[in-house]
């Protein structure tokens, strides 16, 4: 560690011409006043610098026995600077094209050029993706720093005498002693429209090959979430395609709904499906996959370019071979493009898949930063390092702008364990979870919800009214199957009523199963669910529902379209219509029992 308290301040100063007697004092007592330490001054000549200098100032201090200086802060009064300066507060007006003559006139009459003071520190040892760093005082949190091998790192830590910086590049190429730059600048991504339909890293740089992206703007990774008085609630429904959610567990524009369950049990696809039922709704998807294999994220991505999702979809991926620090920030960066649309008045879909590995990333900086660990070696920030991306997910007001984000983030469990640190943390921040079970899952129920865990908070409010009377009784007799299932294991013998009930609760089940990739339109959900709930389905085989589905589905598209239309187009569900669906399936599962009938 560098001894401070002995140290004193060096400057040179560039400049054409050598300071008179006046400027020297004036920019000795400058540096006395700011840094309190004895300062020497000496002059080098410089006739590139045209009217005006530049001020370089370090400290001289010991490590042991070892004399070190240390370049600590540069001023730059050079004309070179100034026209950077004017340059750069002319760029940051906001105009109107037939505005803009104006406005340069205005800022340059007001414009007062200052000495760009630029600081300096100096690298005291790197590994392991983490660099300390000595000098640079007035550093702020999430402060980019370039060092002078050209690689960016961000400051993680800051204490008394040296910073921690986590770097978003090989730090091979930094050695002790390097100098580090302030860049003033907090980190953040590129944003804009030409993004949708493009794979980035987590730094917004594209990875798929397809070129360069022009991007609108930049925002910062990390931002304060919306207001109180800056939300609406969440009312309006955004439909998954998938009927067991929908039906039991709505999703709402804004609403903040976790997929947990163990590895191999179905979460990514529930958040595949829910993109590719966007298609044609005006929602802009972002897939942030954190730590995954990278032929898992082509794999997702072939999925959406062949079901035609990439037109709206961007994909931000760190895999697994990428440093923790692009890891740990990857869902700020996904989050940051999603507030670019929310705030355009858009409405966004974002998935987390997985803040597991986000808050292992999160564990490893740490404890290489040696912030003291916490329970299951989790620093005790891990709750705020998920709450504050969570919680700027929301429903805007429309004073606002009306747009929204909502949020799917997915944790992983090991052996259905919900109780863990991670999946109780993030199950408090969200407004409910979609629960998957293994055992569910390998009996080939798909999507593995279990009906008992699984939640969501909105309820009916993000249900249209078309689904909620459609809906009717199917929670209730679903829990009243679960009952019947345990039960059952017990008794010897059953009455027929009890029989009647247990099959029709088996036959909800199955038809609650639904093929991957393959999303239902609101109207379809209807119907099937109209159809069951009315025991129409009672006496079918177990072993057909699946096709029958299909089949009824197919039957009501090609001689009752109309039905499709006025579900969709009024969102209700009035008791004629009711009445229809149900004359239609009387007459398509008539007709199904005539072929097997002829079949057999």
């Amino acid at each position: 560690m560098i001894d401070s308290r002995h140290s004193k301040v060096q400057a040179i100063l560039y400049s054409p011409v050598p300071p008179t007697n006046e400027q020297r004092k004036n920019l000795i007592e400058f540096l006395k006043d700011k840094y309190k330490r004895v300062v020497t001054l000496s002059w080098k000549e410089d006739k590139t610098l045209r009217e005006g200098f530049r001020l370089e100032v370090g400290t001289v201090s010991y490590r042991g026995e070892t004399l070190i200086w240390n370049l600590d802060s540069v001023y730059d009064w050079s004309l070179e600077s100034r026209l950077l300066q004017l340059r750069d507060d002319i760029l940051k007006l906001k105009h109107e094209d037939d505005q803009l003559i104006p406005l340069v006139k205005e800022t340059l009459k007001d414009w007062t050029p200052r000495a760009l003071e630029q600081e300096f520190g100096t690298v005291l040892n790197v590994g392991d993706g983490i660099a300390r760093v000595g000098g640079l005082p007035n550093v702020r949190y999430q402060e980019i720093l370039i060092f002078s091998s050209g690689i960016r790192g961000m400051v993680q830590e800051i204490r008394r005498d040296e910073i921690g910086c986590i770097l978003f590049d090989d730090g091979r190429h930094i050695a002790e002693g390097s100098i580090v730059k302030r860049t003033g600048r907090a980190a953040g991504i590129p944003v804009g429209d030409q993004f949708k339909g493009r794979v980035i890293d987590a730094l917004g740089k594209p990875i798929d090959g397809l070129g360069p992206i022009k991007e609108d703007g930049y925002r910062p990774i990390e931002s304060p979430a919306p207001s109180v008085t800056d939300r609406e609630p969440v009312r309006k429904p955004m439909e998954t395609g998938i009927l067991a959610i929908d039906a039991l567990y709505p999703i709402g524009h804004g609403q903040r709904e976790l997929i947990i369950g163990d590895r191999q049990t179905g979460k990514t696809t529930i958040a595949l499906d829910t993109i590719l039922n966007q298609k044609g709704k005006d929602v802009v998807c972002i897939y942030v996959a954190i730590g995954q294999k990278a032929s898992s994220v082509a794999q997702t991505v072939d999925i959406l370019r062949r079901n035609g999702a990439m037109d709206y979809t961007i994909v931000v991926n760190t895999s697994a071979s990428d440093p923790a620090p692009l890891q740990y920030i990857a869902p700020y960066a996904g989050c940051a493009l999603g507030e670019y649309f929310m705030y355009h008045g858009q409405r966004v879909l974002i998935v987390y898949d997985d803040l597991t590995k986000h808050a292992t990333a999160h564990r490893s900086l740490s404890l290489l930063l040696e912030r003291s660990p916490g329970r299951e070696a989790y620093p005790g920030d891990v709750f705020y390092l998920h709450s504050r991306l969570l919680e700027r997910s929301g429903q805007l007001s429309k004073e606002k702008g009306g747009g929204s984000m909502t949020a799917l983030p997915i944790v992983e469990t090991q052996a259905g364990d919900v109780s863990a640190y991670i999946p109780t943390n993030i199950i408090s921040i969200t407004d409910g979870q979609i629960y998957l079970e293994s055992d569910l899952f390998f009996s080939g129920q798909r999507p593995a919800i279990n009906i008992g865990l699984s939640v969501s908070r909105v309820g009916g409010d993000a249900q249209s009214k078309a689904m909620k009377k459609a809906v009717g009784s199917l929670r209730l007799e679903l829990a009243q199957y679960k009952e019947m299932e345990v039960f059952m294991q017990f008794a010897s013998e059953l009455d027929d009523n009890t029989k009647k009930q247990l099959a029709f609760g088996q036959g909800l089940m199955y038809l609650l199963r639904q093929a991957k990739h393959k999303p239902l339109r609101q109207a379809e959900q209807v119907v099937l669910l109209v159809t069951a709930l009315s025991r129409l389905m009672q006496d079918i085989p177990l072993k057909e529902i699946e096709d029958l589905k299909e089949g009824l589905l197919a039957y009501f598209r090609d001689n009752a379209p109309h039905i499709y239309q006025e579900i969709n187009q009024s969102g209700e569900l009035k008791e004629d219509l009711k009445e229809s669906i149900l004359l239609v399936s009387q007459e398509y599962l008539s007709k199904a029992r005539q072929v097997q009938i002829r079949d057999a």
